[in-house]
């Protein structure tokens, strides 16, 4: 179950292809929850069961290729069709096999095409290439919609099923047909699986009428952001800085207590970071540690639609408690949390368990974060030449 202490991810399921990072982690079975008890009975009144046994007498008697159907089969189909009834993008039903791949993907080497994938509006939707990866080499967006993969159309596919088809052993070839915003026809890039290089955390110190603005441009949340971000805040002390620009426009997300982590780095005292409520539970509110460095340097935090999930909690905390301005276009909108359940035979439910809100109470939910000021700007633009966000944030720091 959810616990503050430990490190678990709550951010949209990452498509590292080969690296499903972006789930809420637990080692507990579902029948070590109390939720999961409360739910075996939860609107059973109104459940007939026998339409399933109806349906499954006929299968046996009456289905001609019935031998070559496993009852395994049957019984992972019926409990996938139970949780994908849920209409929720980031809950599904994994298989032992499934699984096996899931949790390899978290523990070794990350190979794919290097892009966070969701669900929105019943499209597969890229979040974000993530930077340098072979996604983003290719000229994939965010944004992004991709409605064949290879020559499979993703109409009727799941999120899994896409993540399955798209990742791949490195040096092997996904064309991905897209439709993209300002296209008239439809974009189609062919990329080559490669090893995943994330990058945290990256630096610079940038002069402007006598000021010395840091910038910090965060990729993801993971087990090793809050050493580096240490690491830049004692540079961007030793070089006396006058502002600092967060830039998290290519953050899909990462683990829940690095983000409460970081801004407690913004703050000298313990104010909420976030609000997790869950069903019959009281709601939990994380709070920063109230030992920051930078709890005096003005700030700017740069987001955009690929921002999501731990991202988002970031611009909210900093939001809500007038810490920071915050710049660009309306974040993505990922307020929930995931928790993965192993079951007894190998397989696994990965579940939405909780939402999230800021420390106002106020829930992002499929609706983002709204900038302070808003500034256009088109993705590919981003990590481009004429970076007009960026511009902007160091002018207001230089003010």
């Amino acid at each position: 179950m959810y616990k503050q202490e430990k490190s678990k991810p709550t951010f949209i399921a990452w498509l590292l292809i080969g690296a499903l990072a972006g789930w809420f982690l637990s080692g507990m079975s579902p029948a070590d929850t109390e939720d999961t008890k409360q739910a075996n009975t939860l609107g059973s009144e109104d459940l007939n069961l026998e339409i399933f046994w109806d349906v499954y007498s006929e299968l046996q008697n009456e289905y001609i290729d019935l031998e070559g159907l496993a009852e395994e089969d049957l019984t992972y189909g019926a409990v996938r069709g139970l949780v994908d009834a849920l209409d929720d993008p980031y809950s599904v039903f994994m298989t032992p096999d499934e699984t096996e791949q899931f949790q390899s993907s978290l523990t070794g080497e990350l190979e794919g095409i290097g892009a966070e994938l969701t669900t929105k509006d019943d499209r597969l939707v890229i979040v974000s290439p993530l930077k340098d990866s072979p996604a983003s080499k290719a000229g994939v967006l965010p944004g992004d919609h991709i409605f064949l993969i290879d020559d499979e159309p993703t109409i009727d596919m799941t999120l899994w099923e896409a993540i399955m088809l798209i990742r791949g052993e490195r040096g092997t070839e996904v064309t991905l047909t897209m439709l993209r915003e300002g296209e008239d026809e439809p974009v189609v890039i062919s990329i080559v699986r490669q090893k995943i290089d994330i990058p945290s955390l990256e630096w610079s110190f940038e002069e402007q009428d006598g000021k010395t603005i840091a910038v910090f441009s965060l990729y993801q949340f993971s087990d090793d952001t809050i050493k580096e971000l240490r690491q830049a805040i004692n540079e961007a002390i030793l070089n006396n800085i006058d502002g600092l620009v967060l830039d998290m426009r290519l953050n899909g997300g990462g683990f829940l207590d690095v983000s409460v982590d970081l801004i407690s780095e913004f703050f000298d005292d313990e104010v909420k970071a976030v609000i997790v409520k869950r069903r019959n539970e009281e709601n939990e509110i994380l709070y920063t540690s109230g030992h920051g460095k930078l709890s005096e340097v003005p700030m700017v935090v740069l987001i955009s639609g690929a921002s999501a999930s731990a991202s988002e909690i970031v611009a909210g905390a900093l939001q809500d408690h007038e810490r920071a301005t915050v710049m660009g276009t309306q974040s993505f909108g990922k307020g929930s949390v995931q928790e993965l359940n192993d079951l007894s035979d190998g397989s696994s439910l990965k579940l939405t368990i909780a939402k999230w809100y800021t420390p106002a109470d106020i829930s992002i939910n499929d609706v983002g974060v709204t900038p302070d000021q808003v500034i256009e700007m088109l993705p590919a633009e981003i990590e481009g030449e004429n970076d007009i966000q960026m511009d902007a944030a160091i002018k207001i720091l230089s003010e």
